[in-house]
This record gives C-alpha cells, structure tokens and sequence, in this order.
C-alpha cells in the first residue's frame, strides 16, 4: 500500500506543476486553479490510505472538514478589495501548519529521544530550520493581512528596530541549535517558538504599504520551504514536491517584484519605504487642475488612441464593470483602448489583472508595463484610475525621492492625462504624485465607480 501512495504523490505532483505552469498565463489560469486543486485533494485522499495514519481517521477529516469549510466560506464572501488580506492570511496558515507539524515531531523526540535517530540528524536539523521559517512565515502573514485590512499602521517603526531583530533571531537560532543537538526540554521548545513567532512579526511590522506585494511574495516563498523541508522529516514526497515549487515560485516572484520597484530586497526588509517620517508632504510645483466626469468622457471620445492605468482605488470603488462598459462604448467609436498594468499595482501580484477579468475585459488589452511603456507618448488620453505611485514620474527626476529608479508607467507623456481620484491625498506609499499637477493633467474627484458612471453617460450623449 505504501508503494501505491507514493506512485500516487508522484501523479499528484506531476499534475500540480503543470496546473503551476498553466497558472502563468490569464487564458489558462482558471483551468491551472483547477489542476492543482484536483492534485492536492487526491494527494490528501491518498494519504488517507498510508500504512502510518493507524486509524486515526475521525481527527483528520475533522480537520479537512472544519478548514476547508472556513476556507470555502470565507472565499465565497471576500469582496474582490479584500483579495490580498485574504491571500496573505492563508498562506500564514501554510506556515503554521508547516510549524504546527514541526512542533508536533520536536515534541514526540523530547518524550522520547530514540526518535531522533529514526528521523535521522539532518532530517532534526530540517525539521528545526522549518519551525524556524514556518513560524515566521505566519506571524509576518498575520501582521501583512492587519496592515492590509487597515487594522494596524502601515509602518511601525522604534529606535534600533533592526538591532532587536537581530538580537531575536540570533537568540532563536541558538535555541534551534540547542534543540538539534540535544534532548529538547518544554521550555527550550516554547522559548525557540516565542522568538520565531515574534520574529516574524517584528520582521513586518516596518514594512511599508508600498513593499506590501514583496514581503507577502517572500512570505509566501518561507510557507513552501517550510512544508518542504518537514516533507522530509515525515519522508512525505507531496509535501517536499509541492513545498519545493511553491518556495521556488515565491522566491522567483519577489525578485520579479523587487525588481518592478528597482528595490534591492534588503531595502525592503530593513530601510523605511515612503514619505518623509514627519507625514510633511513634498513640495510640489503647481496646483492640481480639477474637471468634470462629462468632460472627461467628452474627451475619449472623441481620441484616437486611450490608455486606462488602473490601481487600487478601482478596487475600492469596485469600478472595474463600470470602467469595461465605458470601454465597450469608446471601441464602438472607433478609439484604441488599452489596458496599462505595472507589476505591483495593487495590494499583491496580479490584483489588476484579477479584477479586469472578473469584468469581463478580453486578456488582448491588457499589456504588461514593457509592453506599453512605449506608446504613452502616441496616446491622446491616459486614464488614470486609483493608480498613484506605479505613474509618479518623480521615479525618473528626483533622487532624493524614495521612488526614484523604480520603473513606472509612463503615463506623463500621453497629451493629456485624467486622473480619477477620491480625494487630494498622497499614494499609499505617502510619496506627492507630481503627475497629478502638470499641465496638461485634470483630476476627476470622486468615487471611481460614480465618475465613470457619469463618463459613460456624457459619451452615450454625443
């Protein structure tokens, strides 16, 4: 029976790699979704049948039945806004349960020490490193979803932050030391799983809104190590496939998203990403030039060539359905429409993309930042809606900026640029966007979805 377990892990595995693969473009996301969930749940019906469960069935369809039934639920009724805390607090509950099981195993080989040479020593050493990065995988996921869902401060920052981070690590490093290498007792366990825990929030807490999608990528590519390397100590072959793709997806993902920023991870993990510590907002040149929704429509209308930036503000406003009709009736006259997408627009990776498709846009119109950039300056109107930081062209003029060497849309060479925005205030990185008061820029104040309700209505009118 085991040997049919493992062949089916292997099939499982398999399968989940490719639905991985398939996940890499919008056309067969959807169906990559599918693939990879079909795989783990045979995976877990599988291990059902291993020789080492010994009856222990009721504890764990109990747990499938009480986490999947919160998991189902809770994804049924997140608004799409809500999407990156929700992504972030599960995947902290991979982390977890990679610690959880860790816990468990460092436990049964205190109580009885002859386990540790079942297990082998690199099998304890990997089971240690993995509590060590699970736990901090799900404290720094727990404080990403608070600061996500506006229930903690965007940044939190002290007086030798970095140092007492470093004195917490290296204390836990040694207690994980002391656990390899000898017979652990309870105090040495719950100290070494305090300071990892406590880590791994301190880790977050200064990160800015700004760096948000980078650190939930990096902790996302922590959770897969962390099942990986207790994939070994259980000798499981699904936990060390599935957790070896999804850390190496993660790490390769938060480079991409480092680099979108033209931000060195080490700046994000230890520097201050924003505005100045004040809150004083820069000095800006100028004033804001605000107009109406109706001239606003007007103007597309009557373009040859439009180009939408969407962010997180269109989110909020929940403007995506809205936004695709005004574009069904802008292609109807004949204008170019595209969709501008920069990498770390939004809350986590993807987070456009994901809301353009719920509306219904065909994937044909939405470009990449590479592929775009270049013909902003042939746009007659760039319609910017809740986008801020990703269009800030002090990225490419101001060194003294935090921004400055991040790749941005280039949306101030377009002829004329609209500005969807619910108030006068700075992006979520605190930084004055000085698109917003160049000359041929006019800011539409208002609730997206509302504004663009009122475009719609004035091109309908023409």
């Amino acid at each position: 029976m085991s040997g049919i377990v493992e062949l089916v892990y292997f099939a499982t595995a398999v399968t989940f790699i490719l639905g991985l693969k398939r996940m890499s473009h919008p056309t067969t996301a959807r169906s990559g979704i599918h693939w990879a969930g079909i795989a783990m749940a045979v995976a877990t019906v599988a291990t059902l049948f291993h020789p080492e469960i010994q009856g222990r069935y009721i504890l764990m369809l109990l747990a499938v039945a009480i986490g999947g039934g919160v998991a189902y639920l809770g994804a049924r009724k997140v608004e799409m806004t809500d999407m990156p805390q929700m992504i972030a607090i599960y995947n902290g509950m991979g982390g977890g349960a990679a610690a959880a099981i860790a816990a468990v195993e460092l436990i049964r080989v205190a109580e009885n020490p002859m386990l540790a040479e079942t297990h082998g020593a690199m099998a304890l050493w990997l089971g240690v490193l993995g509590a060590l990065i699970g736990c901090v995988a799900f404290s720094g996921s727990v404080v990403a979803w608070a600061k996500l869902d506006g229930r903690m401060q965007k940044s939190f920052n002290f007086k030798n932050q970095q140092w007492v981070n470093l004195a917490i690590i290296a204390v836990a490093v040694l207690f994980g030391i002391i656990i390899a290498t000898t017979t652990p007792g309870p105090f040495t366990l719950i100290v070494f799983f305090a300071l990892a825990l406590a880590f791994g929030a301190m880790m977050a807490l200064p990160i800015g809104g700004a760096d948000m999608p980078v650190i939930i990528s990096l902790f996302n590519a922590f959770t897969g190590l962390a099942v990986a390397m207790e994939g070994f100590v259980l000798d499981n072959a699904a936990m060390i496939i599935a957790g070896t793709v999804v850390g190496s997806a993660g790490t390769l993902l938060t480079q991409l998203m480092a680099k979108a920023m033209n931000r060195k991870l080490s700046s994000v993990l230890f520097k201050q990403f924003g505005g100045a510590p004040s809150g004083e907002k820069t000095e800006v040149e100028g004033s804001m030039r605000p107009t109406d929704p109706s001239d606003g429509g007007i103007q597309m209308a009557y373009a040859d060539k439009v180009i939408i930036v969407p962010g997180y503000g269109m989110a909020v406003a929940q403007a995506q359905h809205k936004i695709w009709e005004m574009v069904e009736l802008l292609t109807e006259r004949g204008v170019d429409v595209k969709f501008a997408i920069h990498p770390v627009a939004g809350r986590m990776p993807g987070h456009m993309n994901v809301l353009l498709a719920e509306a219904g846009v065909p994937y044909d119109m939405i470009y990449d930042l590479e592929e775009i950039n270049n013909e902003f300056e042939m746009a007659d109107v760039t319609l910017v809606i809740g986008a801020n930081d990703v269009v800030n062209p002090v990225a490419k003029s101001d060194p003294d900026s935090p921004l400055y060497g991040m790749p941005i849309l280039n949306a101030d060479q377009s002829k004329n640029v609209l500005v969807i925005k619910r108030g006068q205030g700075s992006g979520f990185s605190g930084v004055e966007n000085h698109l917003f008061y160049l000359d041929h820029t006019r800011m539409v104040y208002g609730d997206g979805q509302k504004v663009v309700g009122e475009m719609i209505a004035s091109i309908k009118t023409l």
